[in-house]
């Protein structure tokens, strides 16, 4: 009789249990199962002794084990086959060899039947049969009983727990985003909010809630949801959400802000929306550095087009769309089209569009005359805007294509919507940019917002009132720019002086798009601050000026940089802030240091060496030490407070030479008494090594010339430092 004639069916997911014929059967001890569970596991493979030992006792079996093991075998032939002769061979459970095989048909077992359903859910997930994969999963996940292997001992029955519980998740995440797709998020808010307060760090899950709670018309609380996350990865790994995430909220801050500022540019577009529903097209080209609100603002000039009767089809490049040919104009093309009547022209012009892209090695006329065609055959019905965001992304066969369109545009009911940024290294694009205008395009520039504009942006991001400081801090770190100001207020206050980790996701997506020549620039700008020459820059970064002239061009270009007098600044401060205060705190020393010596090699000032040198602060070595020395009558005179208080910090390092100590405190002293400061402590400290006999004489001068102004009632060294709460700080 097999295990299935006898109707045996076993539960792993859940506490272990044995069924007969609809009886529990006794399965004993928790060792005595955890035998079980290994051979049920293993169903219809050979275990040896070895094997159950290892899985019951692990790395620290009893000296017993082996007896052990054959005790609760022999228990449970008897509990499984009670009918059978002891003397004759077991049918279910079997041995031969010192080794020990579970004789059961897999779909008797609970965990088997899941695996398989898992498999069959994954078959219909490739052939697009979501409904039945929907019906397998839940079938799957019904079959659970609580924690699998809940009540058995032993390191195998933990891995397996491990094991069936990440499979059980992840189908129940799938669960959740078939849900998500049909439209039916009400129904699994509460399980996700229940599930991420058990796995607190696992980010898919995170990402399903988020999208569950987005489309439940629950932003805020989507958005709490991130920063939950956020705020404990910080704490326990002193990492951040990844970029799946970080791109969900980012889009979750767009769509909870309400859209601020940019009237005219805003009027422009509704104005060319209304004309092109009338019947008349046009080209607009809007231009702005990264973060400007260029999305925002299509989003908010487009949202009438569906009343006003347009198709709108839109695509968005990336690093992606530069390798693959055309493939921002299907996505275009695809989203305009959708609405026309299956086996239109306008479908099968797509397709033979996707066909005609094999051809684009060399570009043809016939490429072109293809998507003209698809426009023509669009705009027959109604008026039709296609809008290409991030432009500077697209290969130079979408571009030519895109230009061609633009003759369309006096003639059709066609609306033509470009962003991008024209970089000097994009020759393609910025041709692009140069001819479009003579064609009629409309250039809508987004400059920076007011402060005014700017800080209606940060109230309506942060849902909770923030006090005024806060608010003019925000405004003041992101200058104007939409992107910064969002993220900036959305996490006011959480981080102290530590810039947030989504604002240095934000920055780094910005920077990503410029060549790393220039993004080695931007961080060397970050390193000199605002004070400092072009010849600086040629210091730090090693080339000559003449080399760094189109990398300057580029960084003008971006967007993140303006001139400043000899030099560049940062637009945003907060993108400083992020090349700067980002870099780890030994490499920002390091950095500071290294930039402090070429600017001296170079012949820089003095006071820009001062500065790289206390904007580390670097600590003093030899070199730091002789160049102080060499240059403290020229700091003392121009920088007469930073001189104080680097001059207190050198000396007091252990590792300054002793001629280089003595140097720099008789400087010290000096700037002390000029100052009607206390210095008798380093006078009498020169005075009482020096071997110079002029320099003892001064010092020795400068003492007696301090008591004497104490008797002559002048505030005495000791009285003055208590009262000024010591001379390191200086007003």
């Amino acid at each position: 009789m097999t295990a299935e004639r006898g109707g045996l069916r076993i539960r792993l997911l859940g506490p272990v249990h044995a069924v007969r014929d609809g009886a529990d059967l006794a399965l004993g001890s928790a060792h005595r199962k955890a035998v079980f569970a290994a051979l049920a596991t293993n169903a219809n493979r050979c275990l040896s002794r070895e094997d159950l030992v290892n899985a019951v006792w692990g790395d620290d079996p009893p000296a017993s084990a082996t007896g052990n093991i054959y005790t609760y075998v022999s228990t449970l032939r008897r509990v499984l086959e009670p009918d059978r002769d002891r003397w004759s061979a077991g049918r279910v459970l079997t041995s031969g060899g010192g080794s020990y095989c579970l004789h059961v048909a897999e779909e008797a077992i609970d965990a088997c039947r899941f695996e398989t359903l898992r498999e069959d859910a994954r078959r219909l997930r490739t052939a697009g049969d979501a409904a039945g994969e929907l019906a397998t999963i839940r079938a799957a996940l019904a079959l659970w009983h609580g924690e699998a292997l809940a009540d058995i001992p032993g390191p195998y029955a933990d891995s397996q727990r491990l094991r069936f519980g990440e499979l059980r998740l992840a189908t129940v995440e799938r669960h959740a985003e078939l849900l998500l797709d049909l439209g039916r998020s009400e129904e699994i808010v509460a399980e996700l909010e229940e599930l991420i307060a058990r796995h607190p760090l696992r980010q898919h899950l995170h990402g399903l809630a988020m999208r569950a709670l987005a489309r439940a018309g629950r932003r805020e609380a989507a958005l709490e949801v991130y920063h939950g996350l956020e705020r404990r990865l910080i704490e326990e790994s002193g990492t951040e959400p990844g970029p799946v995430l970080r791109r969900q909220r980012a889009e979750l801050v767009e769509e909870t802000a309400v859209f601020v500022g940019r009237d005219e540019q805003l009027r422009i577009l509704r104005d060319a929306l209304t004309d092109v529903a009338a019947g008349h097209g046009g080209s607009i080209w809007i231009d702005g550095g990264p973060g400007s609100g260029k999305s925002a603002l299509i989003a908010e000039g487009l949202r009438d087009a569906g009343r006003l009767g347009c198709r709108v089809g839109s695509g968005v490049g990336d690093e992606l769309a530069q390798r693959m040919p055309l493939s921002v104009l299907f996505e275009c093309f695809d989203m305009a089209g959708e609405s026309l009547p299956e086996g239109s022209d306008a479908i099968s012009f797509v397709e033979s569009l996707r066909t005609a892209a094999e051809l684009v090695a060399d570009p043809t006329m016939a490429v072109v005359e293809t998507a003209r065609s698809l426009v023509r055959a669009m705009t027959a019905e109604r008026a039709v805007v296609l809008v290409i965001d991030d432009l500077q992304w697209a290969d130079e066969t979408s571009l030519l294509v895109w230009h061609a369109l633009h003759r369309l545009t006096g003639e059709l009911p066609l609306l033509l919507i470009s962003a991008g940024r024209t970089l000097p290294a994009n020759r393609n694009l910025h041709l692009l940019r140069s001819v479009l205008p003579s064609g009629g395009t409309r250039v809508v520039d987004l400059p920076p917002l007011g402060d005014e504009e700017a800080t209606a942006v940060v109230r309506s991001a942060q849902a909770g009132a923030l006090d005024p400081r806060t608010v003019a801090d925000v405004v003041a770190a992101a200058a104007g720019n939409p992107s910064y100001l969002r993220h900036l207020a959305a996490t006011a206050g959480e981080y102290g002086a530590d810039v947030p980790p989504t604002v240095v996701a934000a920055v780094n997506e910005h920077l990503s798009v410029l060549a790393d020549e220039t993004r080695h620039l931007l961080r060397a700008i970050a390193f000199l601050g605002d004070d400092y020459a072009v010849s600086d820059l040629a210091a730090v970064t090693c080339r000559p000026l003449p080399a760094l002239v189109r990398t300057v061009e580029e960084a003008l270009a971006s967007g993140l940089v303006v001139r400043n007098g000899p030099g560049l600044r940062f637009r945003h401060p907060i993108v400083r802030r992020v090349l700067h205060d980002a870099t780890p705190t030994a490499l920002r020393v390091m950095v500071h240091r290294e930039f402090a010596e070429k600017i001296a090699a170079a012949g820089g000032p003095p006071e820009r060496v001062v500065a790289q040198l206390q904007a580390g602060p670097v600590p003093v070595d030899r070199w730091v030490g002789q160049w102080l020395a060499a240059n403290a009558e020229t700091i003392c005179e121009r920088l007469p407070e930073a001189a104080v208080e680097m001059l207190r910090h050198v000396t007091a390092q252990p590792y300054l030479e002793p001629r280089a100590r003595e140097t720099l405190t008789a400087h010290l002293a000096r700037l002390l008494f000029r100052r009607n400061l206390p210095a008798e402590a380093e006078a009498g400290w020169v005075a009482a090594r020096t071997e110079d006999a002029d320099v003892r004489a001064e010092m020795r001068w400068i003492i007696a010339v301090l008591r004497h102004r104490g008797s002559a009632g002048y505030l005495p060294a000791a009285s003055y430092a208590e009262q000024s709460g010591g001379v390191s700080v200086i007003h």
